[in-house]
């Protein structure tokens, strides 16, 4: 047995002198680190040696450490963009954003301030329920404002966010009126209670019918119970929202000191629709 073991050994000794041959070491030597003091280092062939296995180990824990807050910081990132994909914003706004929308008079630069100012302060305006009214012409830029405002409250606020319109609002409600309804009328109304902030496009298109008065009443009183901030968009002007939503609506929608931005500029769209 004994020699068998001698050669074993000699054999392992032989592939770890290959091993350190190819890996340009030559021999070990007492060396000392500033640190951890004295340590056994390997001599390399270009004439230094291996650094403190202690400083090694160190440096490896500080890499891990930020792989670690690099995935962590991945995962939160994919999990916003999950979250923003889920606010059902359309595809042709998902990537409008404050930084790209143009500006070119003073009334576009003061509807872009009052708009990154609610975004920057929605912690606030959440706690009072204040919501906003983004109102004006058409084309310009009110969606767009609307799902920037959406990204800041999803990414740096982290709150949950739905964008729908009016009419899909009343399509949901009167699903859940027919005989193989897979929802209550309530439950219709709930999906649209949940969120931090709902975003409710073109209202007032068809100049408030009475069910859509009624829908849209149900939705922003039932928010406004809860103390939850909407935001409308609408092409009618103040007065007209009034005769669109009816007045306790829209008193729910300035309750608390509800924001109205004004988009009453002659777009680009309209110019060209004269030309």
């Amino acid at each position: 047995m004994e020699p068998t073991r001698s050669n074993h050994a000699a054999s392992v000794g032989a592939s770890l002198a290959r091993l350190q041959q190819s890996a340009g070491i030559t021999g070990t030597a007492p060396a000392k680190c500033q640190d951890h003091g004295d340590y056994i280092a390997n001599t390399l062939a270009d004439g230094g040696h291996t650094s403190c296995p202690t400083c090694a180990q160190q440096r490896l824990a500080v890499a891990e450490a930020e792989e670690r807050v690099e995935q962590q910081r991945q995962a939160i990132a994919a999990k916003l963009e999950r979250q923003l994909g889920q606010a059902l914003i359309p595809v042709r706004f998902t990537t409008k954003t404050f930084e790209n929308y143009r500006t070119e008079n003073d009334r576009q630069q003061v509807a872009l301030s009052a708009c990154q100012g609610y975004a920057a302060n929605f912690t606030e305006h959440a706690a009072d329920g204040r919501c906003l009214l983004l109102l004006g012409h058409v084309g310009n830029g009110k969606t767009h404002m609307a799902a920037a405002v959406a990204g800041v409250v999803v990414r740096e606020h982290r709150r949950n966010v739905m964008y729908t319109t009016v009419a899909r609002v009343c399509q949901q409600v009167k699903a859940s009126y027919g005989k193989e309804a897979e929802q209550s009328e309530r439950e219709a109304m709930d999906l649209f209670r949940a969120p931090d902030l709902l975003i409710l496009d073109e209202v007032g298109a068809s100049y408030g019918t009475d069910f859509e008065r009624m829908v849209m009443f149900e939705v922003i009183n039932a928010r406004y119970e809860d103390v939850k901030p909407t935001i409308v968009i609408s092409n009618l002007a103040a007065p007209a929202l009034v005769g669109a939503l009816g007045d306790r609506t829209v008193d729910r929608l300035r309750e608390g000191g509800g924001i109205v931005v004004k988009f009453d500029w002659d777009s680009a769209r309209r110019e060209v629709d004269r030309g």
